[in-house]
């Protein structure tokens, strides 16, 4: 016959010796109870009001595990007293339901106290050069709606309710879909996000690309690049980036350009009299020059002319382009060069940043 022995310590403070669960650990980095505060105290549903901590950090914990569901979720708290435990929830009990959880969510999704915590992380990311804050990707990425899909002529068009979108993926096939985009602006050292935007799925990448910028610059005033695919491509974002101290690095997009602009080539490299393209021979940053040598003298060609006929200067003859004349045309590097290029490949960082919280959500 077996008897069990009654613990010599309460369950509770049983639990307080147990190793420090991943959501514990995460919970004492964040200053939440600010985000309470920032709340309505009178927030509840039915006769007994719910403890808005507790509430906020179930929802946090259904992220940290890829719970995939609020359903799911009241489900983990019923069954993991460990989760009830970090999460707040008395251990014996009943928890708050799915949709408490829901309507919960949704008067957090409109709280400022939200963002102004997101911005405490990254501010002290940032100070323990977790982030370094000078090398910034930008990209956006679909998220299908969980509400029902309704045929385009009803959609609500005021920039807040779901909405069809479309675009190519890897592969270059055409794909739809209902909801919205998130729009990131990445730290490429970290892979974490400075800036992020949510719009309606039928809102075009290129529109958050100044709004992320600006939300970047206030987290971070010594940015050098912002990383965008060729989908950026607009002579707004290069010029934006310019006037900041900073280079927009973003491959140019030919689609309808029949020939390139006279005097230069598709990548926007001078082309001398002889019809060869000028070596980039470096810039200086300070007054937004680039410079570009004859190239047969530099040995990239072998000029049937020479040098001389172009310039009697034994430095040979040299072309000038200065940034603010056409920041779209000319970056600091040069566009092509392998600098630039080695710049343009830490964009992967934004897609890598994609793909992880897709996992969890």
């Amino acid at each position: 016959m077996n008897i069990r022995h009654e613990a010599l310590f309460p369950f509770e403070e049983l639990l307080e010796y147990e190793p420090q669960t991943r959501l514990a650990k995460i919970l004492d980095t964040l200053d939440l109870h600010r985000m309470n505060l920032g709340l309505s105290r009178s927030w509840s549903r039915g006769p007994i009001g719910y403890n808005k901590l507790c509430l906020l950090r179930a929802l946090i914990a259904k992220y940290v595990y890829g719970i995939p569901n609020t359903a799911k979720l009241v489900e983990r708290l019923q069954s993991d007293i460990g989760l009830r435990y970090d999460s707040g929830f008395a251990l014996y009990g009943g928890v708050s339901s799915a949709p408490t959880l829901s309507r919960f969510m949704q008067v957090i999704a409109t709280e400022p106290a939200l963002q102004n915590i997101f911005d405490t992380i990254v501010q002290k990311a940032i100070a323990a050069g977790v982030m370094d804050g000078s090398h910034i990707a930008i990209d956006a990425s679909k998220i299908d709606a969980y509400e029902k899909i309704i045929p385009r002529k009803k959609v609500i068009k005021d920039g807040e309710h779901a909405d069809w979108g479309s675009k190519q993926d890897t592969n270059g096939n055409q794909i739809t879909w209902f909801g919205y985009k998130i729009h990131a602006a990445i730290d490429t050292h970290s892979e974490l996000p400075i800036a992020i935007t949510v719009t309606p799925a039928n809102k075009n990448d290129a529109t958050q690309a100044i709004p992320l910028m600006d939300l970047a610059e206030k987290q971070h005033a010594d940015i050098s690049y912002f990383m965008m695919d060729k989908g950026y491509d607009c002579k707004e974002i290069y010029q934006t980036a310019w006037e900041r101290g900073a280079q927009a690095i973003i491959p140019l997009n030919l689609r309808g350009e029949q020939t390139p602009p006279a005097g230069v080539d598709e990548t926007r490299t001078p082309i001398c009299s002889m019809g060869y393209p000028m070596v980039y021979w470096g810039c200086n940053k300070k007054t937004g020059e680039l410079k570009f040598r004859c190239p047969h003298v530099c040995g990239k060609v072998n000029c049937p002319m020479g040098s001389d006929w172009c310039s009697s200067s034994n430095y040979s003859y040299v072309v000038k382009k200065h940034v603010k004349e056409d920041p779209r045309s000319f970056c600091m590097p040069h566009r092509g060069t392998t600098t630039w290029t080695a710049l343009y490949n830490e964009r992967t960082s934004v897609e890598r940043f994609f793909s992880r919280i897709k996992e969890s959500i």
